[in-house]
């Protein structure tokens, strides 16, 4: 029962008590006093009546016309003149009803006036005695309406004692909403801190659980901390800040494999023509300089393009790969355009010979050996230009599709309305691998009746600029409820980076959703993490929204933005996909592990399952589940 009900209940019952015993005292009161009222107008009446009889003629007719005279005009319940021998010489009695008070009234509370009695004389010898008593009923009938008028003073004064007792508990009571919304929040794994409310006791308990958050986010943030130091040191060159080797060709390897991004893309490499010479002719700490300056350029650069990476493959040669740009002609010319303005004017009166530049296109699937020894072919070619020069093999570059807006945009409309989106599934299994935790569901797009699928990477770039991407996530999520409707077992799907801070779309889906709710519980929804903190709060209503449906919520290729994992949580995540190039080859890279083993603690502390994205071989299935990891998917899993 709530606290406003147990309120009302509180007021009705003491309200109760003390209108029946002020009624009972009241009413005692009021009739001991109607009582003797009544009695004392008896006993004047009959001497009223007494006299005049004394002083007329006693023959029976002028008796009884006064006695009735009387009876009429002072409401009496009877007028009575008894002789002295007690025979009745005269009598007079009311025969209708007590009408003033219900029936039930009057005889639970009597009222017993003694008659009023007064002797009459005739001379010097007594004729008779007059015994008369006053009717009640407007005695009653004063008696009840003053117990309904205290009976309508109590309901009023309990309905308005409610009102402002209701009111009052609200005001009292709104800071315990608050602590009560925050221990959802914890036992959503979202550590949130509040106001503290003026209420002294629930000030302490706010207290208490804000200097738990507080002390849980303070932990994780040292911890995250900690990890990103080792994530650092272990993956990034400690003088440019760009990916070392082995952390750039294991996430060159995942665009290369896998369905993040398009199927085709650009590899840019640069090259310092003698960074030997420089280091010998001006020393280490000038020639750090320039690789540093350097290094801010591309990452710069890989800011301004979603997937663009940039790594220090050599000591002076240097590797971008670029997703997003399909054409090797149009990346080398942007990363030189942005090398020649930033850069280059810095070095060149120093260094005239300084770099070259070379571009070469990718189509997945691509055999990453023959991509770099094409790549080096390139800078050769680019080196017979000149020093500061750049050259692009538009070589194998035919692999992407190329359609005019217009046209991409009815094929994608007509894909959504005419049934031509599909999701391919791919296993997400436990540690051991017989037992599943759910399945990926991966878009694709039919071409024609007969066409090629596409993986999303093809076409959802150009579905966000045409921004359609809110139909086709729709669409995914219902194509996912009809599969979930068929068979057993979780999905989980992918929602786009532009939908996320879409109102409508949200809107929508929250409807669609609350059409399934018997299948919620198994829908997971994945984001990837770039999205996650590029648009933060919008995410957050989103995950809450999810989760109040009975969906769970994920975040996939998760790593590469481990600076920012100290809202890591305020989410309330189910779980995360760990990015794949931190897991391909982790069985050599012992850095590796001990940050996927710290990453692994940390996340189980906070409830969050944590899978290996990206897993390439069956073998390294126990190393993982030895670090921690919960579940893994990828080519190594499928096969």
């Amino acid at each position: 029962m709530s606290l406003v009900k147990q309120l009302w209940l509180a007021i009705v019952v003491v309200m109760a008590i003390a209108f029946g015993g002020s009624l009972i005292v009241n009413v005692l009161s009021a009739r001991a006093y109607l009582q003797q009222q009544l009695q004392i107008k008896n006993i004047d009446n009959a001497t009223s009546l007494a006299l005049a009889l004394t002083q007329l003629d006693k023959d029976p007719m002028t008796v009884e016309l006064l006695v009735s005279a009387q009876f009429d005009a002072g409401h009496y319940r009877f007028i009575r003149i008894v002789a002295p021998t007690g025979e009745t010489l005269v009598e007079r009695v009311f025969e209708g009803e007590v009408v003033g008070a219900p029936r039930w009234f009057t005889q639970l509370i009597p009222l017993e006036a003694e008659p009023g009695r007064a002797q009459v004389q005739d001379g010097w010898r007594q004729f008779g005695t007059v015994v008369l008593a006053s009717n009640e009923q407007f005695a009653y009938k004063n008696l009840w309406q003053g117990t309904l008028d205290l009976l309508l003073w109590f309901v009023l004064g309990a309905f308005f004692t409610g009102l402002l007792g209701s009111y009052a508990l609200r005001v009292i009571t709104r800071p315990l909403g608050a602590v009560v919304q925050q221990a959802h929040a914890i036992s959503e794994r979202r550590f949130l801190t509040v106001p503290e409310p003026r209420t002294p006791e629930l000030r302490a308990v706010s207290r208490a659980m804000n200097d738990m958050a507080g002390r849980i986010q303070l932990m994780f943030a040292d911890e995250s901390n900690r990890l990103d130091e080792l994530h650092k040191r272990v993956n990034f060159d400690p003088v440019t800040g760009l990916a070392n080797r082995e952390h750039f060709m294991a996430y060159l390897r995942e665009v290369l494999d896998g369905e993040a991004f398009g199927s085709s893309g650009s590899l840019v490499l640069v090259r310092l023509a003698h960074l030997n010479e420089l280091n010998a002719k001006f020393g280490h700490q000038r020639a750090d300089q320039l690789l540093r300056a350097l290094g801010a350029v591309l990452l710069g650069c890989d800011q301004e393009h979603p997937g663009q990476r940039s790594g220090r493959v050599k000591g002076g040669e240097f590797a971008v790969v670029c997703p997003t740009l399909a054409s090797p002609t149009e990346a080398a010319q942007r990363l030189f355009e942005r090398l020649w303005r930033d850069w280059l004017p810095d070095w060149e009166p120093e260094f005239p010979d300084l770099f070259h530049l070379a571009a070469v296109s990718y189509v997945r699937p691509q055999n990453l050996p023959d991509l770099l020894t094409r790549a080096d072919q390139a800078l050769a070619q680019a080196r017979t230009k000149g020093p500061n020069r750049w050259h692009a093999d538009e070589h194998e570059g035919g692999g992407q599709l190329t359609l005019p807006a217009e046209r991409w945009r009815t094929l994608l409309t007509e894909a959504v309305q005419g049934g031509r989106l599909s999701l391919a599934f791919y296993p997400v299994v436990q540690r051991d691998p017989k037992l599943a935790l759910h399945q990926e569901g991966v878009i694709r797009l039919r071409m024609g009746s007969e066409g090629q699928l596409l993986s999303a990477g093809d076409f959802m770039p150009m579905a966000a600029s045409l921004n359609l991407t809110a139909p086709i996530d729709l669409g995914v999520v219902q194509l996912a409820i009809e599969h979930l409707g068929k068979g057993s077992g979780d999905v989980a799907v992918n929602l786009s980076a532009e939908t996320i801070a879409d109102f409508g779309f949200r809107n929508r889906l929250v409807q669609l959703l609350q059409g399934y709710p018997q299948l919620c519980p198994r829908l997971l929804f994945e984001v990837p993490e770039y999205v996650v903190y590029k648009r933060f709060d919008a995410f957050c209503d989103l995950v809450r929204s999810l989760k109040a449906l009975g969906c769970r919520v994920g975040i996939e290729y998760f790593g590469q933005q481990f600076a920012s994992n100290g809202k890591l949580p305020s989410l309330g995540l189910d779980y995360i996909k760990v990015h794949p190039s931190f897991v391909r080859g982790v069985s050599l890279n012992p850095g590796n592990q001990e940050f996927l083993r710290g990453l692994c603690t940390m996340a189980h502390a906070l409830g969050i399952t944590v899978i290996a994205q990206g897993v390439e071989q069956a073998e390294d299935l126990p190393l993982l589940a030895q670090l921690g990891f919960d579940g893994a998917t990828g080519p190594g899993v499928v096969g």
